[in-house]
């Protein structure tokens, strides 16, 4: 062991400040999960399913909140936004903040004359609905300072502030559970009043830093780059939110609690995705202003091999770890994985569509990508699900992400004619051939979930071959590094 320190010391200090931060992002969002799923097993069993739904369902209305607070004015202009005001940073970052504020205002303004009538939509009462509202303007503030960081690839303090919060959320939640009758209200106000504690005080960093509610510069710029993709936020989270919504709406609480669970362990990487993609898109952006986006390709298969090895691990595991963290009363949940899973492949392929949408501005067509998706998703669901099960909407997520990744490339190859950018940047038939293989493996591994030892001796001959390979795998994990 004492060998090997040096050696990964060494290597650390060889790669680039842009490697360091992506895999310094990954590794913070993997010691993220694993908290949060090393407390998920106490909740679960400390709450009932009902009481476990209720977070659920605030956990779902939290998504959309934040589109209308915000316009998702984090992400979207974000990234051109950093290049585009370098200089002024700062100044651009807190007026944003003044956009969300005067937005609440308005909210407010509209909910609170009629808030019986609103609750009874939203299914929660009228502090819940509050708590959203600081909840959304405390997380994107916090997003609007870590995405400044990432762009200055200065990783510690996101990941410093990322990990106390998280540890903070888990004790403070878990107090508030134990010391109250009310489990499923408390463990959302557990998580509302850590939120809030950080996120006020990164609301008012960004304030004093910038000094400026509003600039009508960057108000114009913002708002003028986002409203007109307000529609497709806004149907990506009904797109991911829907589904809990709806089964909550069919079904009831418990069993939007047990697809809840099962969603979140298929997705649990979806935040390593995001730390991957927030320190790649500078690094690709940066390559396509200097006329090099075809090196990106060996990148873009690299990084989807990396994912779809990772997602391959949560679903070969999916069985156990349930078991584990939910117990007998979540076991059915199992059977919603595998598509699921599928589906974050496919949010990373269409996500390398985006970036180049994103980057040369072209906003319509991501649009209507993201309004089919969504409508194919609702519809599916208002079908099956009453007919069927609920089990059935994983598999109306996976089919509408496919809809939606396929409606995304077609764009790109719509921007690449216009705007002359290479479409070697991305070597499409073996990201084709990855999913592909991907999916047969999935399916494969659901097909032997009640026969372990099968299951698990088709794992071993896979680490054998692995293992046997060892030296062409090493050679293309380096070059992907390399390239990046």
């Amino acid at each position: 062991m004492t060998l090997s320190i040096p050696k990964l010391r060494q290597k650390w200090g060889s790669m680039s400040k842009e490697a360091r931060a992506s895999v310094a992002y990954a590794l913070c969002s993997i010691v993220q999960k694993c908290i949060s799923f090393i407390n998920m097993p106490i909740f679960t069993r400390l709450m009932s399913t009902d009481e476990y739904g209720e977070m659920t369902v605030y956990s779902s209305w939290s998504g959309i909140f934040s589109i209308v607070l915000t316009l998702n004015l984090a992400y979207g202009s974000f990234s051109p936004a950093m290049l585009k005001f370098e200089k002024d940073r700062d100044r651009y970052i807190s007026s944003i903040q003044g956009i969300w504020l005067v937005l609440s205002g308005f909210f407010l303004m509209i909910y609170l004359p009629l808030q019986g009538f609103w609750n009874d939509i939203l299914d929660l009462p009228t502090l819940f609905v509050i708590f959203l509202i600081l909840e959304t303007l405390s997380i994107n503030s916090i997003n609007l300072w870590s995405g400044k960081k990432r762009f200055d690839y200065e990783y510690k303090p996101v990941v410093a502030l990322t990990l106390l919060m998280s540890v903070a959320n888990t004790a403070v939640s878990l107090a508030f559970v134990l010391l109250s009758e009310q489990k499923g209200a408390a463990r959302i106000w557990g998580h509302v009043v850590v939120t809030a504690a950080f996120g006020i005080i990164i609301f008012s960093l960004n304030a004093v830093r910038g000094k400026s509610v509003f600039h009508k510069e960057y108000w114009k710029y913002a708002l003028g780059f986002n409203i007109p993709l307000l529609a497709y936020y806004l149907s990506q989270m009904i797109f991911n939110q829907s589904d809990r919504l709806m089964i909550n709406h069919y079904c009831g609480k418990g069993k939007a609690a047990i697809y809840g669970v099962a969603y979140t362990w298929a997705m649990v990487l979806i935040f390593v995705l995001n730390a991957i993609n927030n320190s790649y898109v500078p690094w690709f952006y940066k390559k396509i202003k200097e006329g090099r986006e075809e090196e990106n390709a060996k990148v873009a298969n690299g990084i989807a091999v990396l994912m779809a090895g990772l997602i391959m691990c949560i679903v070969i595991m999916a069985p156990e770890v349930i078991l584990i963290i939910g117990g007998e009363k979540y076991a059915e949940a199992i059977w919603s994985i595998p598509p699921v899973a599928i589906s974050l492949l496919l949010l990373f392929y269409a996500q390398l569509f985006i970036n180049v949408q994103f980057y040369y501005e072209k906003k319509k067509d991501l649009v209507y990508a993201s309004i089919g998706a969504a409508a194919a998703n609702i519809i599916l669901n208002a079908i099956l699900i009453p007919h069927v099960n609920y089990i059935a909407a994983g598999y109306t997520t996976m089919i509408s992400y496919i809809i939606f990744a396929a409606m995304n490339y077609y764009t790109m190859r719509k921007v690449a004619k216009e705007s002359g950018f290479s479409m070697k940047a991305l070597d499409i038939k073996m990201l084709l051939l990855i999913f592909i293989a991907f999916t047969a493996a999935c399916f494969i591994m659901m097909a032997t979930y009640k026969l372990i030892i099968v299951r698990y001796a088709i794992v071993l001959a896979g680490a054998i071959a692995a293992v046997i390979k060892r030296r062409e795998l090493m050679k293309f994990v380096n070059n992907t590094v390399k390239h990046k």
